[in-house]
């Protein structure tokens, strides 16, 4: 369970980008976070793993205040925060094997990691992993050689294997094509229920939120606008949300409906 309460976000002395958020996301849940550019989302997800430091409020994970942590405390903690990135954030001439198990550095001495002599268990559970998500014959791949899926299924995969106890996942399918994207969307919400992990997503496409996750909260200028099951988002709550912007603005593009089963893009 990730409980956020009466979060603040200040740089220096300007209006605060977010302001006095409180947000609950229980285990085996996938929450989109919705809103136009500058609403505070990707904010909230760095003020959540501690990459910007918030202003005032608590952010608790499991009943651990990850918001009063410091040092190797606060290190410990980030290594069950897995984070799924728009833009990859792998080494694109390491293989994928070895971009997977850097997701391991958080729990490993550091002569093992420079010299890249991984656990036996955690080459295991790598492949377990990779094969999972449809990327193990990509394994000695080097990561500059994949499609854009296959890049972020290697960050899926290295975002699990730090076992993590919630995703954060800031627009991880915004570099893809439409229908990649629906690959991966359904790909973190079948990881959620199969692991019961609460999963956060801040997305623009709005029909993905719709069709892929449980919950969506609504942001503008850093308050949230709205918060309730996708069925809910109606008209009125998009008005209150985006302000009047245009719909090529509002990420209301259309979305096919989702596949039965996940394949390899």
């Amino acid at each position: 369970m990730l409980k956020i309460s009466n979060l603040v976000k200040r740089y220096g002395h300007g209006e605060p980008v977010l302001k006095g958020l409180d947000l609950e996301v229980p285990g085996n849940s996938v929450v989109a976070i919705i809103g136009a550019s500058g609403a505070g989302k990707s904010t909230l997800l760095r003020c959540i793993n501690r990459l910007v430091e918030p202003t005032s409020g608590t952010i608790a994970l499991n009943d651990i205040v990850l918001s009063d942590l410091k040092g190797r405390e606060l290190r410990a903690a980030r290594r069950r925060i897995g984070m799924i990135f728009q833009s990859f954030n792998l080494v694109d001439r390491l293989t994928v094997m070895e971009n997977v198990q850097s997701g391991r550095l958080g729990y490993l001495p550091f002569w093992r990691a420079a010299s890249r002599r991984y656990p036996k268990r955690d080459i295991r559970r790598a492949y377990e992993l990779m094969e999972r998500v449809g990327i193990a014959h990509y394994a000695n791949k080097r990561a500059d050689e994949l499609s854009g899926g296959e890049r972020q299924r290697v960050g899926v995969v290295r975002a699990l294997m730090q076992e993590p106890e919630i995703l954060l996942a800031d627009e991880p399918t915004a570099s893809l094509d439409p229908k990649t994207s629906e690959q991966i969307m359904e790909l973190l919400r079948s990881l959620s229920a199969e692991f019961a992990l609460p999963v956060l997503i801040n997305i623009h496409n709005v029909a993905e939120a719709r069709l892929y996750t449980d919950r969506i909260v609504g942001m503008r200028y850093g308050k949230i606008m709205f918060d309730a099951e996708p069925s809910r988002l109606d008209k009125a709550a998009m008005d209150e949300i985006y302000a009047g912007l245009p719909a090529e603005e509002r990420g209301e593009e259309e979305t096919p409906a989702p596949s039965l089963q996940v394949s390899a893009a």
